[in-house]
């Protein structure tokens, strides 16, 4: 059962809503070019706001109440929902786009719009399932991350990401100083580069060749090119060309929330490719309450990375992770104007760094 004071993740649900209602703006004669950039609007506008209104709660769950929360199937329930509820709403958007007369600003906000949500939804969910025991909540989290073609997430974070953060070997973890607009191309193209590289690794030390069907990757591009060809059956080059575009916006979203929770952090090097271990200092944290409600607190991650396989309901605050100043929403703003994520930014780095180097 979910505590009254964990209620507030049912917002995870207004996500998807956010483009019907756009179509039923447009249904009831609002210009279709507003009304398609209304979800992006509504998510970097209207939430930065509510989430500066409501403010930071720093509430840990007890010793005694962890267990408890942890095993709980309704917070489980509440992630397993988002593969129908995506898959449907994302069927729903490319036929939307493709069949209605939209002009072009009301068709690019409509494709930016689909593509964000996908990475407010289907990565961040799957970002939650991927790191759990088992194989139904991998599967799904595969699923998802099939429908956005970002597979390579899935095996690039897991030995890739959690390895490496906040070491220059990790193209997850930006770098102090680097621009959002430098460091998403290059971590897209290197991300992807390292998930194929990995799993010819862990085939090869299994005797394996990484054309193989034990290739965890061809599986799920594969699950990608079926999605691929459902859309252009049922809608034609423009379906297609839509779902490929709005999975390249999804895992640009994903990246520019990586550059947020990384910039400038980096453990200290005991020795060659040798590093301190990952501590609750390595991780931007953000406790604000809404943004925390609607990404699952994937804004508590600093415990993530410390304790990887724990549910997002207990992740926990730390004093000694670096704080910032607004949750993810108001960030991915700041981050897309570098001056000033540099002038707010840069000096909580090295201040940080200056306490615990």
């Amino acid at each position: 059962m979910i505590r009254p004071r964990d209620l507030g993740y049912l917002c995870v649900l207004v996500v998807p809503a956010l483009l019907p209602a756009a179509a039923g703006m447009i249904a009831a004669g609002a210009p279709a070019a507003a009304a398609g950039w209304f979800p992006l609007l509504f998510l970097f506008a209207l939430v930065p706001l509510a989430d500066w209104l409501l403010g930071p709660d720093a509430h840990n769950p007890s010793e005694t109440e962890a267990p408890r929360l942890e095993s709980a199937l309704a917070y489980r329930a509440l992630t397993w929902l988002v593969l129908p509820l995506w898959l449907t709403l994302l069927g729903w958007s490319l036929h939307y786009a493709t069949t209605q007369a939209l002009p072009p600003a009301a068709l690019v906000g409509w494709l930016l719009s689909t593509g964000v949500i996908g990475g407010v939804l289907a990565i961040n969910t799957a970002h939650e399932l991927i790191h759990k025991d088992g194989r139904l909540e991998p599967a799904l989290g595969g699923a998802l991350l099939a429908s956005v073609v970002y597979a390579g997430f899935k095996v690039e974070h897991l030995r890739g990401h959690h390895v490496h953060v906040s070491t220059p070997r990790d193209a997850s973890s930006a770098r102090y100083g680097e621009s959002v607009y430098g460091f998403v191309p290059r971590a897209l193209a290197r991300n992807l580069a390292n998930a194929w590289r990995l799993e010819a690794e862990r085939l090869r030390r299994r005797g394996l060749p990484w054309l193989h069907w034990r290739n965890e990757l061809l599986g799920w591009y594969g699950l990608s090119a079926l999605f691929a060809l459902a859309a252009g059956l049922a809608l034609g080059p423009r379906g297609v060309l839509f779902f490929l575009l709005q999975g390249l916006v999804a895992g640009a979203t994903l990246e520019v929330i990586n550059y947020i929770e990384h910039y400038g952090l980096h453990r200290r090097e005991l020795g060659p490719g040798r590093y301190e271990r990952v501590d609750a200092r390595h991780s931007w944290n953000s406790d604000f309450r809404l943004t925390n409600w609607m990404l699952f607190q994937l804004q508590r991650h600093a415990d993530h990375h410390a304790n990887a396989r724990r549910r997002y309901q207990v992740l926990r605050h730390f004093d000694d992770s670096p704080q910032l100043p607004a949750g993810y929403a108001t960030m991915f703003v700041l981050a897309l104007l570098p001056p000033l994520w540099r002038r707010i930014i840069d000096p909580r780095v090295r201040r940080h760094l200056a306490a615990t180097q």
